[in-house]
């Protein structure tokens, strides 16, 4: 369990003992739902920490260099990143764009994380195709962090999550979250749903078109856990029932064509007149960027916490990397061994299409083999 420090204001980070503080052996961030309860509120506890004692930290990570890979856009999620590292007196390296690093070259990921590893402590990577990151993972020297790989999870924006829910509903559990929008292809929703169907008595509703509609496995999981879930078609249905909504964009990098994103685009806005029937102490989560689902007069009402959560994103963030970078060298790594199943993944964007000298990881489940990068189901 994590203490939190009791330093004088002459005090700095590097005289803090972390090995007593920090209890949580974490060496890669590619899926949070591997962290137990435990490990996840020590990291909640963490964060909180930071937030209140942010000058206790300013020392800890220096002279430690984080490599920031980003092979699609991003805002807040790269730019959190580097401002945590910085906050923690580390220094940032990397690119935001693949076209001017080696990848437009044909470089493959295998080399790119081989050669970075060898500069930086840590690795942090966000990636069109579905897990990357577990395959980074594979042969980088270094721990690395998934900051979202294609349409499959995003565990730093779900830790995000977690820490506004906690600072803002003070608890994880008995919650009715409504979720809205892109369910099909939002990996901020998959990886929130993943986490808190492990918290006692949440249930969910389910906000979204047919074509935009939860994936089978997220339902899966939900059903594994016994959580009560029910899918609706409008806001106005779901308003009166919940202590969270979590609004999404329609994501149109997600979309084959321009006709499909024009089709699904703009059927689900939040505005003020659907607030009325809302309870009083809802919190609106949003993990942005926002385009047209939330109407701009609901950012002065309370309840919106969307902005605040951008900053709660940095605090647990600097926790996660303090945690990594403090856990110690990476352990030896194993041989991977491919599965004896010689079929291809299902999933069109797994990074396995991309990357084809990558072994072929498969668990099987019934009649279904499951892959081990980007948990897509083929049948056998």
């Amino acid at each position: 369990m994590i203490t939190v420090p009791r330093v004088g204001k002459n005090h700095c980070a590097a005289e803090i003992e972390y090995g007593v503080l920090l209890k949580v052996q974490l060496f890669n961030m590619i899926d949070l739902e591997r962290l137990g309860k435990d490990e996840i509120h020590e990291l909640i506890t963490l964060a909180g920490s930071i937030k209140n004692n942010p000058w206790a930290y300013r020392e800890s990570c220096r002279g430690k260099i984080m490599a920031t890979l980003f092979y699609e856009p991003s805002t807040r999620t790269k730019m959190s990143f580097q401002t945590a590292m910085y906050r923690l007196g580390g220094e940032v390296i990397g690119f935001d764009n693949p076209e001017n690093s080696s990848v437009s070259k044909g470089e493959s990921l295998k080399d790119t994380v081989t050669v970075v590893s060898g500069y930086a402590d840590i690795i942090v990577m966000r990636h069109p195709r579905e897990g990357a990151a577990e395959a980074a993972a594979l042969y980088s020297k270094s721990p690395v962090i998934n900051a979202g790989d294609g349409g499959h999870l995003h565990p730093t924006q779900t830790l995000t999550d977690l820490v506004t829910l906690y600072n803002e509903k003070g608890r994880l559990d008995h919650l009715c979250v409504g979720l809205c929008g892109d369910l099909k292809y939002g990996r901020t929703v998959h990886s929130i749903i993943k986490s808190l169907v492990r918290y006692e008595g949440n249930s969910f509703v389910l906000i979204s078109t047919r074509e935009m509609a939860l994936p089978r496995y997220i339902k899966d999981a939900m059903d594994a856990a016994g959580c009560k879930y029910t899918e609706v078609s409008s806001l106005e249905e779901a308003m009166p029932m919940l202590d969270v909504l979590y609004m999404t964009r329609i994501q149109r990098e997600r979309f084959a064509s321009m006709d499909e994103y024009e089709r699904q685009k703009g059927i689900f806005v939040l505005n003020e007149a659907k607030l009325r029937s809302a309870k009083p102490d809802l919190k609106i989560l949003h993990p942005l960027p926002r385009v047209d689902e939330i109407a701009v007069g609901v950012d002065d009402d309370p309840r919106a916490k969307y902005f605040d959560q951008t900053v709660y994103g940095m605090y647990a963030r600097m926790a996660l990397i303090l945690t990594v970078l403090k856990s110690g060298p990476l352990p030896p790594k194993k041989s991977v061994i491919s599965s004896s199943h010689e079929c291809i993944c299902s999933n069109r964007n797994c990074i396995t299409h991309s990357e084809p000298y990558l072994p072929h990881l498969f668990t099987e489940a019934g009649d279904m083999l499951i892959c081990g990068y980007c948990d897509g189901r083929t049948l056998i």
